[in-house]
C-alpha cells in the first residue's frame, strides 16, 4: 500500500523488451529509492505498483506485463522519461496522503493548465466509468500523487497544484495532451461493491 506522497523523481535509464516482446524490463535511476530497497519490494512508478527484480547502487529494475503496458501510460514511456516514485508505506510511518493501492483504474489526458496566483489548475479528461468515482473534495491519485479533486464537470475534473507539489513530482513536466495514470479512491469503490451485493 502507498499514500500518494512522492519520495523521489526517477529517470528511465533503459527499456528492454523481454519474453519475446511480451513484457518490458525497466531500469530506473534513483539513489534515494535504492538506499532502502530489497528484491521483491513494491515500488509505485507513476502510480503503478511494480516489483523490484534487481537493483544496484544507483538504480533498480522492474518487469512490466502486457496488461499493465496496455492499460497505463507506460505504453508511451521513453528513455530519460521522469517518473514519480514511492516505496510501500511502513506500518509506523505517517499517513500523509490517502489509501493508494498502485492498481491503476485507467488513464486521463491533461486538457488545460491555467495559472492561478502561486498555483496551477490542471484539467484532466477521462472516461465515464472513472468519473463515476471522482467527487468534489474527494481523493484522486494522478501518476501516484495524492490530490484533492477541486472541480468536476462532465468528463473532466480539476486539481490545483501548489509549487511544492510541482517541484517534488513530475507535474512540472506536464503539458496539454500529456497522458496520466489515474487511481480512484479505493474506499468509494468498495462501498459501491458492497452496496450492490446487498441489493442482489
Amino acid at each position: 500500500m502507498f499514500t500518494g506522497i512522492i519520495e523521489d523523481i526517477g529517470r528511465i535509464e533503459s527499456i528492454e523488451a523481454i519474453n519475446n516482446h511480451a513484457g518490458l524490463l525497466l531500469t530506473i535511476a534513483s539513489r534515494k529509492i535504492v538506499s532502502d530497497v530489497n528484491l521483491g519490494d513494491s515500488i509505485s512508478v507513476n502510480g503503478i505498483c511494480l516489483t523490484v527484480t534487481n537493483y544496484a547502487d544507483t538504480n533498480f529494475q522492474v518487469e512490466v506485463m502486457p496488461e499493465t503496458i496496455a492499460k497505463t501510460s507506460l505504453e508511451g514511456i521513453a528513455n530519460n522519461s521522469r517518473v514519480n516514485l514511492e516505496r510501500a508505506m511502513k506500518a509506523n510511518a505517517r499517513f500523509g496522503g490517502h489509501i493508494v493501492s498502485g492498481h491503476i483504474d485507467g488513464i486521463g489526458k491533461i486538457t488545460a493548465i491555467e495559472a492561478d496566483g502561486i498555483a496551477n489548475w490542471y484539467t484532466v479528461q477521462t472516461s465515464k466509468p472513472l468519473m463515476r468515482y471522482i467527487i468534489m473534495k474527494g481523493s484522486i491519485a494522478i501518476d501516484g500523487t495524492s490530490l484533492t479533486v477541486a472541480g468536476v464537470e462532465g468528463d473532466t475534473f480539476k486539481v490545483s497544484i501548489i509549487p511544492h507539489t510541482s517541484e517534488q513530482t513530475i507535474f512540472s513536466t506536464y503539458q496539454v495532451g500529456t497522458i496520466v495514470n489515474l487511481e480512484n479512491d479505493i474506499v468509494g469503490k468498495y462501498i459501491e461493491q458492497f452496496t450492490v451485493k446487498e441489493r442482489v
